[in-house]
Formats: structure tokens, sequence, C-alpha cells
């Protein structure tokens, strides 16, 4: 029993006491900003941008660039998800949950691409492109780039990116020793799941009564 405590856990005993608890408020908060996007709910705006203001302070402290950039990207993309989901597509109707257009499709390829690119040059800039997890840090920071942008859109497929992105970051944060954030997206993995789900029945509701 205590090996596999110290398998999931030794690494806090060198952590600061505030990290640890800091880590622990940004993963409940980021478990309630995905539970209210997968009820469709405003919420996961507010939340979502508490969870990642303290991830942005502690891998910034950790030197974990990456990782870093992606929760800097999730706040922004929140303030302008926040906007987006509450704007008025009428006089009665905000913006709906929708599918992704053509254009939004070559954009998404392209947000990827690029996302690819500007992390490698980070990487290189500060010496941190040193091993297969900065191959797999890229790969993964351009999936969410790519599922938060379908997200704040209110696009059904930022699930299917979510999912690719959350499987992957599962063993990925657990090689980092950070315990608590990989439980968190193998939480946010099944919480994505049902949220793909349940977006894809309001849609097809929606269509069905249009």
């Amino acid at each position: 029993m205590n090996q596999i405590f110290d398998f999931f856990f030794a690494q806090y005993s060198t952590y600061e006491t505030t990290d640890i608890v800091l880590e622990i408020i940004a993963v409940i908060f980021g478990f309630l900003s995905v539970w209210y996007s997968k009820q469709n709910k405003i919420f996961v705006f507010p939340t979502g941008m508490i969870s990642t203001m303290i991830f942005v302070y502690l891998l910034l402290k950790w030197e974990l660039l990456g990782d870093m950039m992606i929760n800097a990207y999730y706040f922004a993309m929140s303030v302008y998800g926040w906007y987006i989901w509450t704007r008025k597509v009428d006089e009665t109707h905000v913006t709906p949950i929708s599918m992704t257009t053509t254009k939004e499709k070559k954009l998404s390829v392209a947000i990827f691409l690029a996302t690819l690119l500007f992390v490698f040059i980070v990487y290189k800039t500060f010496d941190k492109w040193n091993g297969w997890v900065a191959y797999v840090d890229t790969i993964t920071t351009a999936i969410f780039f790519v599922g938060m942008w379908l997200m704040a859109r209110r696009k059904i497929e930022n699930w299917i990116f979510w999912i690719i992105g959350d499987i992957i970051s599962v063993p990925l944060y657990l090689h980092k020793g950070f315990t608590f954030t990989s439980f968190q997206y193998l939480g946010f993995t099944i919480i994505a799941i049902f949220g793909y789900l349940a977006w894809k029945k309001h849609l097809n509701n929606n269509l069905a009564t249009a």
C-alpha cells in the first residue's frame, strides 16, 4: 500500500504546502469548469479562469512552459468564449451549439499547425527541447488550443479534441510528477465523453424542431 502511495504522491514531499493546496484548488475549479461545459452553462468560463490563473502561476514556477502557455491561452479564450456564449444572435437567442463550418475546419488546421511551430520555437529558445516529453507537450498544446477555440465558439467538435488531449495528458502529467493534475485529466476524459453525448443530443433535438 505504501509503495502505491509513494508512486503517486512521493514527489509532493519536496513541494511547498502552498503549492500543493493551490494545485488541488485549481483541479477542483477545473472539474467544475468542464462539468459546466458539459451542462452547457456559462459558469464554464469564470470557474475555468480561476483554475487557469492558478495553473499559470504554478507551471511558470515549475518551468513547464508548454503547460503554462496552454493555461494562459485558456484564460484568454475564456474571456472570448464568455462573450460569444452570451452574444445574442437575435432578440431572444444567444449563440447556439453548432457544428463547425468548412471555414472553421480550415482555421482549426491553421491553429493546430501554428501552435506546433510556436511551441517548438519557444522550447528551442528556452532550451527545453530535450526529450520525448517536449514532443508530446507540443502535440497536446496544439490539440488543446484547437479544442478551446472550438469550445469558445460553441462547436460540438471541441469535445473530440478534449477527449484526445485528456487521454494523452493522464500519463503525461503522472510522468511529470503532478498526480492530482493527472487525476484531473482522467476525470476530464470521462466528463468530455458525456459532454460530447449531451451536446450531440441537444444539437439533434434543435435540428429536429427547426
